[in-house]
């Protein structure tokens, strides 16, 4: 097809608006950082590590409908003038993938002379403003938002091919970040390379996009991620966070810097600008203002960054220059910025030790760090969740090897906490090389050594007794190494005491939040073990218990059923559904149903150390547990206050019928083990020593 006029004037204007910028780069960055910016522009990003992109059909305009709520939780603000083109495409986008939230969309008409003022009624559902008169960019989003219903505004260029689930991503990130004042989203290009994940803002008041020609899914843009600004392309904040702000100021107009004001305002009031690489936005960049700051309303940027600059003049002065490291450059957003090693990434809904670890970094963020997840045996597996929380997570092809990656990132860090000591063994060195101004906190998940002792005390193997005796001498030293040891309970405190009286441990023990309500004692029915089975201690315990246990109590409790959840379970765990009224359901994603239905749960564990999940986990909704005393150790529990103990099958059996038998008993343990809950193991008892020991505030 031949190239119009109005194509080659696009290039031709492109290539001088680059030449343009690239002298000005020169003067503010310097000539390598000025070079690396156009290498990057011809570096070429692997097409498998590009987004595949959803585009609507094409065609000659014919009416159809969008979605359009007279109740709304958002309303879409989209401003145009002409490029009806593009406007139809970004409509027929909404239109084929409707957001699950309700929504309005507003298209204010800026005074368009094509085809944009004679099709736009014909689109069903779609709330039109015309405005008689161009008044840019800013104007148009003003009006539009006046005209707004919704909970929430959101601002969308014309330019923009919106991909599924864009909207209610960023809709999702102001439940999961309660401070957040205002989002963005990961803008594409048609290529499907990054355009950007929102933007940093340096001392001289120039902005520059984040992650530009990168990956999508480069780790260091592919999380929630604190920003300075996101751009007006695609993003949405609470109608009464824009009128606090006063929205868009027309001291901008018509066009530039008006986001990135209206970020920093956002910022001041004390809320986040965050980006969200969940919500995928293509935006053609360009295609409305141009890309010479020479000529038309691309020449506004030169003139309000001047604005904007004697604006916030103060704040900018804490802002980075242009030779900052690439690595961490928004680091200084957060209070610390914190890495995390450990063998696996987490699966908080198959273990105990990874929902501890999950609910840790939850605490960490909403305390103001910034945390770095690093997997020792570099799985990409169950990442997602992680980076919605904001956990900036580095794994697969983007690590490369560990040395590397640290003498890359080891200056950013604060803190670094490597978890199990067989993985220590291997970072200690590494860390204190690379990251020697961190603090490094050794985090035992449990003492392993002593959970191997008491299994070959259990099992007489004096095979076993040797390897737990090696593993007491490496997870001691890596102990001694440290400048910090967490453990989960004060057992394991006054032990490390006696083993290594020099070191520093602190107790961070498993973290839940007790939950309200519930139905009473003659709603739930049902006995509950919940554990995975990759983990010896369980697969013993359930054995044991179905053995030399359940008949005792279902001769007593006929008709009651044992529900046995856990993953991984091997042949053994399986053969127990053979028993009557024993049901192995393997790995059940959402426990809900169970915690809600169940009367009781039992945690027959012979061997183990640490502190048991499935303890806390039961009695945070106010299920009653029967436990053995190593079940319970340093949980701060007593028989018949706020748990029952019994540690021989008929004690055991006996203590299970009184208390699925007796509503009384039943009752007073359920409050007692909310409050225990609530006492040693939510995110509050906590608090003090991640602020201490992580954060290290004094």
């Amino acid at each position: 097809m031949p190239m119009s006029a109005t194509h080659l004037r696009f290039l031709i204007n492109r290539g001088t608006g680059l030449v343009r910028r690239g002298l000005a780069s020169l003067r503010t960055r310097g000539w390598r950082a000025s070079l690396a910016r156009v290498l990057k522009q011809f570096r070429r990003v692997p097409q498998a590590q590009r987004v595949a992109l959803y585009r609507p059909e094409g065609g000659p305009f014919v009416p159809f409908a969008v979605p359009g709520s007279t109740t709304p939780v958002a309303s879409i603000v989209i401003p145009v003038f002409n490029q009806f083109d593009h406007t139809l495409e970004c409509l027929r986008a909404l239109a084929e993938h409707p957001p699950a939230a309700a929504v309005e969309i507003i298209v204010v008409d800026d005074g368009s002379s094509d085809a944009t003022r004679d099709a736009l009624p014909r689109i069903d559902g779609l709330r039109t403003l015309q405005r008689e008169s161009n008044g840019g960019f800013i104007a148009a989003c003003n009006d539009g938002a006046a005209a707004a219903k919704g909970e929430y505004l959101v601002f969308l260029n014309n330019d923009t091919v919106p991909q599924p689930g864009w909207l209610d991503a960023l809709l999702a990130t102001f439940a999961e970040h309660p401070r957040a004042g205002l989002v963005g989203a990961q803008l594409l290009y048609p290529d499907g390379r990054l355009q950007e994940a929102g933007g940093v803002v340096f001392r001289d008041g120039s902005a520059d996009k984040l992650g530009h020609l990168e990956a999508p899914g480069h780790p260091s843009f592919n999380h929630v991620r604190r920003v300075d600004y996101c751009s007006g392309a695609a993003f949405v904040l609470p109608a009464a966070v824009w009128r606090e702000t006063g929205g868009f100021d027309s001291e901008y107009s018509p066009a530039f810097y008006e986001d990135t004001d209206l970020c920093m305002r956002v910022i001041a009031l004390g809320r986040l600008v965050l980006c969200n690489p969940a919500a995928r936005v293509v935006h053609t960049e360009g295609a409305t203002t141009g890309t010479d700051v020479r000529v038309g309303i691309k020449s506004y940027q030169l003139i309000n960054q001047r604005k904007f600059k004697d604006r916030w003049a103060s704040a900018l002065a804490r802002h980075p220059d242009h030779n900052a490291p690439a690595a961490g450059i928004t680091d200084r957003l957060y209070a610390r910025t914190i890495l995390i090693i450990d063998a696996l990434v987490p699966q908080p809904d198959r273990d105990s030790g990874s929902l501890r670890l999950v609910n840790l970094m939850r605490l960490l963020i909403e305390e103001g760090a910034h945390v770095v997840f690093v997997p020792a045996n570099d799985s990409e597996h169950c990442i997602q969740a992680l980076q919605q929380l904001g956990v900036e997570t580095w794994c697969g092809r983007f690590l490369g090897g560990m040395p590397g990656w640290l003498r890359t990132h080891g200056p950013r860090f604060d803190t670094v906490m490597v978890c199990r000591h067989y993985v220590a063994r291997e970072m200690l060195p590494l860390v204190r090389r690379y990251a020697p101004q961190a603090r490094l906190v050794f985090d035992t998940v449990d003492l392993h050594y002593l959970r191997e002792q008491r299994a070959a005390e259990v099992s007489g193997d004096a095979a076993a007794e040797r390897t737990a005796r090696t593993t007491r001498t490496l997870e001691l030293d890596i102990v001694a190494r440290s400048d910090v040891t967490l453990v989960v309970s004060e057992v394991e405190r006054e032990l490390l005491r006696t083993e290594v009286p020099d070191a520093a441990v602190e107790i961070i023990s498993n973290l839940h939040e007790p939950v309200p309500g519930g139905r009473d004692f003659n709603e739930r029915a049902d006995i509950l073990f919940v554990g995975g089975f990759r983990h010896p201690p369980n697969v013993d315990a359930v054995c044991w218990f179905v053995d030399s246990v359940w008949p005792m109590v279902r001769e007593r409790a006929p008709g009651v059923v044992f529900h046995c959840i856990g993953g991984d379970a091997p042949e053994r765990v399986q053969r127990l559904a053979e028993e009557r009224d024993v049901v192995v359901h393997g790995h059940v994603p959402d426990l809900s149903p169970f915690l809600q239905s169940v009367r009781l749960s039992v945690a027959p564990l012979r061997y183990g150390a640490g502190v048991k999940g499935k303890v806390n986990q039961a009695m945070a909704h106010g299920i009653p547990v029967v436990a053995t005393g190593c079940a319970v150790e340093g949980m701060h529990l007593h028989d018949g206050v706020d748990v029952r103990i019994a540690d021989t099958p008929g004690a055991f059996a006996e203590a299970v019928i009184d208390l699925y038998q007796g509503r009384v008993l039943w009752e007073r343990l359920a409050e007692n083990g909310r409050r225990n809950v609530a006492r040693h193991f939510s995110a509050d008892s906590a608090r003090g020593t991640v602020r201490r020991v992580l954060l290290r505030e004094s």
